[in-house]
């Protein structure tokens, strides 16, 4: 399980150069249909190359020093048996859009990958027991992402890098919803579901050359797979 383990640093300290997270975020990957890996409870830029991930059933109580958040990343891995990651961020354009309880449009490319609408959990209050875990991931329903009022973010991909790039589109949708609004664009017209279905392809090493830009700074050397178990 060590490439796996380098993946989920990888994937920290990528969101932290990007500025997706700062003292607060984590983010796992799947192991296999009952548990996965997630990131130290600490910092995810200041995580070292070495520092051991900690594996958390996908059924069950959270294991002693896991953050309580990480409940969002069980209810993932208990609903889509496809997801193979799960990142929890606090991007600043995701912050300030998701405060005012305001979900962005598809007006890019990027936005495209969260048809047909970026989920909303509309609750200022941290999620740290399994309620409103539930109800979180309920909100978000069947799309990649969820914006959580006032809390940042989660994506969830088919793997932690895709889960990564996808926390990345998501807070160049936030960023692009907020320009347009200052702009007086907010009545724009958006993109439609049945060119979105067509714009959101993984075709052309779209997750890989991200990824490969996110971590290409990063002091551990890359795992050769795409996630998932080893």
């Amino acid at each position: 399980m060590r490439d796996l383990s380098v993946t989920v640093r990888l994937a920290a300290r990528a969101l932290a150069r990007a500025g997706l997270v700062h003292a607060y975020g984590h983010c796992s990957a799947r192991i296999d249909a009952k548990r996965f890996l997630v990131c130290p409870a600490e910092p995810m830029g200041l995580i070292a190359p070495g520092a051991e991930c900690t594996e958390v059933p996908v059924h069950g109580p959270l294991p002693e020093g896991v953050l309580g958040e990480v409940r969002l990343h069980q209810q993932i891995y208990r609903r889509r048996p496809e997801a193979g990651g799960v990142v929890r961020f606090m991007g600043p354009s995701v912050m300030a859009l998701g405060a005012t309880s305001t979900v962005p449009a598809m007006r890019h490319g990027f936005g495209t990958y969260f048809a047909p609408v970026v989920g909303l959990w509309d609750d200022v209050q941290l999620v740290r027991d399994d309620a409103r875990a539930v109800g979180a991931i309920d909100a978000m329903g069947g799309s990649a992402g969820l914006l959580m009022r006032g809390n940042g973010a989660v994506t969830a991909g088919a793997s932690l890098q895709e889960a990564t790039v996808l926390a990345w589109y998501l807070e160049d949708m936030c960023r692009v919803e907020l320009a347009a609004r200052a702009a007086g664009l907010a009545e724009a017209p958006a993109i439609s579901q049945a060119e979105a279905s067509q714009r959101a392809t993984l075709a052309g090493r779209i997750v890989e050359r991200m990824w490969d830009h996110l971590t290409a700074a990063d002091p551990e050397t890359a795992p050769k797979e795409k996630g998932g178990a080893t």
